[in-house]
């Protein structure tokens, strides 16, 4: 029944936010936490990041007078936050939640290395790898594509509020259309923003395929592990 053994999910910060305009939903934070949970009771090996957007973002924070790279730092500060607080709701499940960070920052989390995240999520435990990449000016995408390279995933599911990737803004354009497939060249060639350029192009360089879907509608997570054709793989 599982499609994928071993994966990464990246998780969208704002939709952390759940009905409020900052922060952490409990709601959303616990829903979250059982579908993971569930995965990891159906024996997937399962690495994590997550954004940072519920409470900083660096790149608006340039817009309003912060300094580029303290604004990217804090953003980074922020996904510890939210690995943090999902660990935590993990935890409350039976799940160990290990958060991993790309700056040295113990005892809060332990430094990331590929080799520790692989043997945690052998383990049975949820690699949380929080803090970017540890460096400015990359985004939790190109994070996420990043170390689903590092921790040999078999694809990477991108968590998002709406259920693929369409022609245009789902939200804006009712007559967007839905993709089923779509590869990395046609994501580029026809400007659709699912991930910065760094991410897609790390992706289509290491064979990396993405599974963008909603992962707001609860149960949808478990749907896209049995392989259930709910989001748009990119490929």
């Amino acid at each position: 029944m599982i499609k994928y053994k071993r994966i990464l999910l990246k998780l969208s910060g704002e939709s952390l936010m759940g009905g409020q305009k900052y922060g952490i939903d409990e709601v959303r934070l616990n829903d979250y936490a059982e579908q993971i949970a569930e995965l990891a009771n159906m024996g997937v090996q399962v690495g994590i990041v997550i954004g940072g957007g519920n409470i900083f973002r660096g790149l608006s924070g340039t817009s309003k007078g912060f300094d580029r790279v303290k604004g990217d730092q804090m953003g980074m500060m922020a996904t510890v936050i939210n690995s943090l607080a999902l660990s935590s709701a993990l935890k409350t499940k039976g799940i160990s939640g290990r958060v991993f960070t790309a700056i040295r920052m113990e005892p809060i989390g332990e430094y990331y290395a590929k080799e520790k995240a692989i043997a945690a999520m052998k383990n049975g435990e949820i690699a949380i790898i929080s803090g970017g990449t540890g460096n400015p000016f990359f985004t939790t995408d190109t994070a996420s594509a990043l170390r689903a390279v590092e921790i040999e995933a078999e694809i990477m599911f991108k968590g998002t509020r709406v259920d693929g990737v369409y022609t245009a803004d789902p939200e804006k354009d009712p007559k967007a259309k839905k993709f089923d497939r779509i590869s990395f060249d046609e994501i580029y060639n026809r400007n659709l923003r699912i991930m910065d350029l760094t991410a897609t192009a790390l992706c289509k360089e290491n064979n990396l395929p993405v599974m963008v879907f909603n992962m707001d509608q609860k149960g949808n997570l478990k749907k896209v592990i049995t392989g259930e054709n709910i989001g748009t793989v990119v490929y």
